[in-house]
């Protein structure tokens, strides 16, 4: 896996400037507890090249990259600390050149055609759009897609929980970059504990993981539409009957034969699917990976069941729809 697919598994890139370099492995420790296992540090301090040398010799499994790169002697310096790929807050031709030249993954801001068609000049189809909601936001994204039709986004710059989603949502969104769960002020106090939670609650929002039903393993066609019955006589439920099941309203799925799971199934949906076993995976959550299913148009897995059951339930998540 490239780094830049393995950012796009992560989804959100912390953004982060160290004023200590002795803050980088209690950091890193907390962004990974909380479930992001990746991190930007800024060179907008004299700590960040110490900051990445630490996060990347204490978590040699932790995608460390070295952001607000100006020069190409910045550059060498977080390559050199162990920097794994440069961010730019705009296109300067030097560093971009520099970077291509020596085969180190770089993505470049732009905020406008001209910038994005430099990049493409360089062979790059991947760029940061910063600062992203003070240049147009997700609209000034879907209106450059349009022509650029190869060029994806790492938008930066004014994301937060609120509009995380609806960026993500956007399919030439690669990940998001953002500082709402490393603030200034939470380091600053060094409050760690904090950063953890609303790491994991960044993570949470991302994945946005809902029931959306149960199903309900039955002998056959006649008893499966004896159970959808009662749902639908005692919640007053539409009952309609499928190929292969018969739906209790939108959360009963009552199988018509004993399908997956001692007692049946429980589809649970999420943003993106690709996204939640990349995450679930670091937890150490195992898939069967013969159940995926994909989108015939974008690749991406739409289906894909645990190998664990829970109480007798097989799991499955569900890309929302």
């Amino acid at each position: 896996m490239n780094i830049i697919d393995e950012i796009s598994k992560i989804g959100i890139v912390p953004v982060i400037a160290l004023d200590h370099a002795e803050d980088a492995e209690p950091l890193g420790r907390a962004l990974r507890e909380g479930g992001l296992n990746c991190a930007e540090v800024t060179f907008r301090t004299a700590a960040a090249a110490d900051a990445i040398r630490i996060l990347s010799q204490t978590f040699p499994d932790m995608c460390v990259g070295a952001g607000t790169v100006l020069t190409p002697a910045q550059v060498d310096a977080a390559v050199a600390a162990g920097a794994k790929f440069i961010v730019s807050p705009g296109l300067n031709p030097t560093v971009v050149s520099y970077c291509v030249e020596k085969n180190i993954p770089i993505v470049p801001g732009c905020s406008s055609p001209s910038d994005i068609e430099t990049a493409l000049s360089f062979g790059l189809d991947v760029v940061k759009f910063f600062p992203a909601e003070a240049a147009g936001g997700l609209p000034m994204i879907k209106a450059m897609s349009a022509p650029y039709t190869k060029v994806r986004f790492m938008p930066t710059g004014g994301i937060n929980a609120a509009n995380l989603n609806d960026y993500l949502a956007f399919p030439k969104i690669v990940a998001c970059g953002g500082s709402w769960m490393v603030s200034k002020d939470l380091l600053a106090a060094r409050d760690f504990d904090t950063i953890r939670e609303k790491t994991r609650e960044a993570v949470r929002t991302m994945l946005d993981f809902k029931v959306v039903h149960v199903g309900i393993n039955a002998e056959n066609e006649a008893s499966a539409l004896a159970i959808a019955n009662l749902f639908g006589a005692a919640f007053g439920f539409g009952v309609k009957v499928g190929n292969s099941s018969i739906m209790a309203g939108k959360g009963v799925e009552v199988m018509k034969s004993n399908g997956r799971g001692e007692k049946g199934h429980i589809a649970i949906s999420t943003k993106s699917v690709d996204r939640a076993v990349y995450h679930l995976e670091k937890q150490g959550i195992e898939f069967d990976y013969d159940s995926v299913k994909k989108d015939e148009k974008t690749g991406r897995m739409k289906v894909i069941y645990l190998k664990e059951s829970f109480g007798g339930f097989a799991i499955h998540l569900l890309q929302e729809a």
